[in-house]
């Protein structure tokens, strides 16, 4: 179940990212055919609240830097960790793919921060992006780390028969493929959330936090190189956490040979 007024908040902010410039009364009422009486009572919560101005008189709304402090706040508070940010943007660099960091929320897998490819023909993705945790890659990564106990609640809640054709449609098959994924090293789907679509991903765990580390990409160019970037993730994690990190963290999961 989702907020109204939240939701329209978030599609305003993103408006403006989008725009890079500011809005009037006008613009905003055009863009969301909302009534006038509700975008103006938006525009002027935001404004009595520090957090949207006017650059010139009458010359539209636009957010302050209210927005960016709060942002970096809540980032100081909990950040994702440099060295994470380091394997990614070295992946996308060596396998020509887009590469991602993801945590559990929920049902989903959420990307923290994401690396996209250059290609034309690219997974794109954005920090904020969730996936069904059940059935991607990164999401079953980050599955095979969680408590059994915690997993097997989660796993009662999601639901199955409406993703790609290769979905997992079962608790059983969920976790026929954490149990494979686990003895083999790392986690795969071909087609499971988008048909045209797959990637890898392998589990890090630093403290109590659990993340997963993905690349993916259009399955024409990935799926015979599923191994190989399984390989490299494993190796850059070897690169910035110690060659026994893995082995040291993640119990009942073997990495390959070469990491």
């Amino acid at each position: 179940m989702t907020v109204r007024q939240i939701e329209n908040l978030v599609a305003l902010l993103e408006y403006f990212a989008e725009r890079q410039k500011p809005a009037t009364l006008a613009d905003i009422v055009r863009q969301f055919d909302w009534p006038r009486s509700s975008a103006f009572n938006i525009l002027t919560t935001l404004i009595e609240a520090g957090y949207l101005y006017e650059p010139r008189a009458r010359g539209g709304y636009y957010p302050t830097q209210r927005w960016l402090q709060l942002g970096q706040a809540l980032a100081e508070g909990e950040p994702v960790p440099e060295a994470l940010r380091n394997i990614i943007r070295n992946l996308a660099a060596t396998t020509g793919e887009t590469a991602w960091i993801s945590a559990p929320s929920s049902l989903f897998a959420v990307f923290l921060d994401v690396v996209e490819a250059t290609a034309a023909v690219r997974y794109a993705a954005a920090p904020g992006q969730r996936v069904p945790i059940h059935i991607t890659a990164s999401g079953q990564a980050l599955l095979s780390k969680m408590p059994p106990q915690d997993r097997d609640v989660l796993l009662r809640k999601v639901s199955f028969g409406h993703w790609g054709p290769k979905a997992p449609q079962s608790i059983a098959e969920v976790q026929a493929a954490l149990t494979e994924g686990s003895a083999r090293g790392w986690f795969h789907s071909a087609a499971a959330y988008s048909p045209d679509l797959g990637g890898v991903s392998v589990p890090v765990v630093i403290g109590e936090r659990i993340f997963s580390l993905t690349v993916a990409g259009p399955l024409y160019r990935v799926a015979e190189m599923a191994e190989t970037h399984a390989t490299a993730i494993h190796d850059a994690i070897a690169t910035e956490f110690g060659r026994d990190h893995s082995t040291a963290t993640l119990t009942g999961l073997e990495p390959p040979a070469r990491a």
